[in-house]
């Protein structure tokens, strides 16, 4: 059988897993009577509730002879290193734009790193539905941005669809009557357009994995393409280690992809995309080659980690109240387990309760940690910083490229909250009452910032961000809260009494009845230093009937505390504490009395 690879990559939330699911539906890929409904790339549960991909996926459909092997990327910009890699598995892109929002920052990066390996684009106009579109306007948009990221004439010659996955209909034209059910365009475009994949059946063997999954039976798995030669399970071969020392071992298991199965394979040949499993160590960019002839491919570029984070064991007074996992060699287990299929991820022991565990992100690292507390773990979280490189005597910084959308009446104060920040402003364009902003802003500087900028646009603000470069790192105070927060100086229940009195000194994180202990944050000071507050005092009773007892304390809403809310909140003195039904801010010097001392002698 034929076959063609292709990526799908877009900026996130343009609507590529929605197109795969949908291209899924209408090439057959399931049985009559198996239920569709709720089908989707995104199979772990919090991609599904974040409408987000965090990791790559393969799948594989069948259409009119050919058989087309499809990835689904993920558009953030924090899991942006897959992207890079799955290009050398592919010989083709389609890229998604929205077409309202037309070309955002991610699609400048995944397109970025795909016209650099040299793959044949199609482009895909997604959600022409939307009484927004303004289709031929961002037709316009992508190619200016081709011919600004130098794209070559064959590159430039691009297939557009226009499609509304969201509803399985495309049509070749802009034309929205003219759109039909099913995505018969975009496959026919992939068959005449994107070549048939390099390398020869007959050539020693060659392959690469550019991802890696890991399974609880037959340990790591590296995910690739067969770039020359055969393979097949059983055969003996050599593994050209990313150091050039060569391993060799048996393949136990190859695994080949269908729709959304993995099946078992006997065997694959150059062009297939398999999972190969038999190395419990194989790492992206190595070679397998015959037992007899050692050719390595180009090792593949893999993106260093930008920020770190200190994970450790719970050390607070409610320790072990809600998990099940707690000790620190159940932690560095699991932790050492993510590394086995993040090769983005590092960890490095940081003293024996706890590790430094490095980053392309804030999102990278906040999803392992709410992974890890819905496994039953309870963890202590320190504030996320960048991480500084040395270079010929010189510190290196990492800076993004930082794009945001907001209404016109809330500009003001989010440019000067970004001037603070060491922020360098590239554009200001205005569409219909929306002002789009493009900066270069240092990493240090977007900590803390996503809440912030929520509050500013009064949650009407769009903000996106990709990694740029390393650059000298400039001599600006960023990252630190402003306001101080109210701290808890005794353990019990909060009451509503001595709540409702402290409600004039700032915002609650906390509600009547909840269980706190000393040096846990309940609140928000309105000032900029710390406050040392009592929430568990009741109300003292006397015989006396005082006038207006009737009267309930009636509280202002508590604020919510999510987990990416509380990395971005948190100051360097402070910690996250993550149970499984619990996310708690506190200080890390827990004794009033001693916070003070240490803090007096800072």
């Amino acid at each position: 059988m034929k076959k063609r690879n292709v990526a799908i990559i877009a900026h996130v939330d343009h609507g590529k897993t929605t197109l795969v699911d949908e291209i899924l539906k209408f090439t057959g890929t399931f049985r009559e009577n198996e239920d569709t409904s709720n089908i989707s790339m995104d199979t772990n549960q919090l991609e599904k509730e974040r409408g987000i991909t965090i990791l790559a996926k393969t799948t594989a459909v069948d259409y009119n002879g050919y058989r087309i092997n499809i990835l689904d990327t993920p558009g953030h910009a924090d899991f942006g290193g897959e992207v890079e890699r799955i290009m050398n598995m592919v010989d083709g892109v389609i890229l998604v734009v929205d077409a309202y929002e037309g070309t955002m920052p991610q699609t400048r990066f995944v397109l970025k790193k795909a016209l650099e390996a040299k793959v044949k684009p199609i482009v895909v106009i997604n959600k022409v539905d939307k009484p927004s579109a303004r289709c031929k306007e961002v037709v316009d948009e992508v190619l200016e941005l081709f011919m600004e990221l130098g794209a070559n004439d064959d590159q430039l010659d691009f297939k557009v669809v226009y499609a509304s996955a969201v509803n399985g209909t495309s049509s070749l034209s802009d034309d929205l009557s003219t759109q039909e059910k099913g995505f018969a365009g975009l496959l026919d475009y992939i068959i005449s357009e994107i070549p048939e994949p390099s390398g020869d059946v007959n050539s020693p063997l060659q392959f690469q994995p550019a991802l890696l999954d890991y399974n609880d039976f037959v340990g790591r798995i590296g995910v690739g393409r067969v770039h020359n030669g055969v393979m097949k399970v059983g055969q003996v071969v050599n593994c050209i280690r990313l150091d050039k020392t060569v391993k060799q071992f048996r393949i136990q298991k190859l695994f080949g992809y269908f729709g959304l199965k993995k099946i078992e394979v006997e065997q694959a040949e150059a062009g297939d995309i398999v999972a190969v499993a038999g190395l419990s160590d194989i790492s992206v960019g190595e070679t397998i080659c015959d037992s007899n002839s050692n050719l390595p491919l180009p090792v593949l570029h893999i993106d260093e980690p930008t920020l770190q984070m200190t994970i450790g064991t719970n050390s607070s007074p409610f320790c072990g109240k809600d998990g099940k996992l707690l000790t620190a060699r159940k932690i560095e287990e699991r932790l050492i387990k993510e590394t086995q299929k993040d090769v983005s991820l590092k960890v490095e022991p940081n003293d024996s309760e706890s590790w430094i565990v490095s980053g392309r992100g804030e999102l990278h690292l906040g999803i392992l940690i709410e992974n890890m507390r819905r496994e039953g773990f309870e963890l202590e979280v320190s504030k996320p910083k960048v991480i500084i490189k040395e270079e010929n005597g010189k510190k290196l910084e990492p800076y993004e490229e930082l794009q945001i959308e907001c209404p016109e009446d809330t500009i003001g104060n989010v440019i000067e909250q970004l001037g603070l920040r060491g922020a360098n402003m590239e554009s200001m364009t205005n569409v219909n009452g929306q002002v789009r902003l493009v900066y270069t802003i240092p990493s240090r500087g977007l900590i803390g910032f996503t809440t912030n900028f929520l509050t500013l646009t009064k949650g009407y603000g769009i903000i996106n961000h990709t990694f740029k470069e390393y650059k000298e790192m400039e001599n600006i105070e960023i990252g630190e809260r402003s306001l101080g927060v109210l701290v808890s100086i005794d353990a019990g229940k909060a009451t509503a009494y001595s709540l409702g009195g402290l409600e004039d000194r700032g915002i609650m994180f906390i509600e009547p009845g909840t269980e706190v202990y000393e040096g846990m944050i309940v609140g928000e000071h309105t000032r900029e230093n710390d406050l040392a507050v009592n929430v568990t005092k009741g109300k003292n009773l006397t015989n006396i009937r005082a006038a207006g007892s009737d009267h309930t304390v009636v509280l202002k809403r508590p604020r919510p505390i999510s987990l990416e809310y509380a990395l971005d909140y948190i100051n360097s003195d402070e910690l996250v504490e993550v149970t499984p039904h619990f996310i708690r801010l506190r200080k890390r010097i827990l004794n009033t009395t001693e916070r003070k001392k240490f803090d007096s002698r800072n």
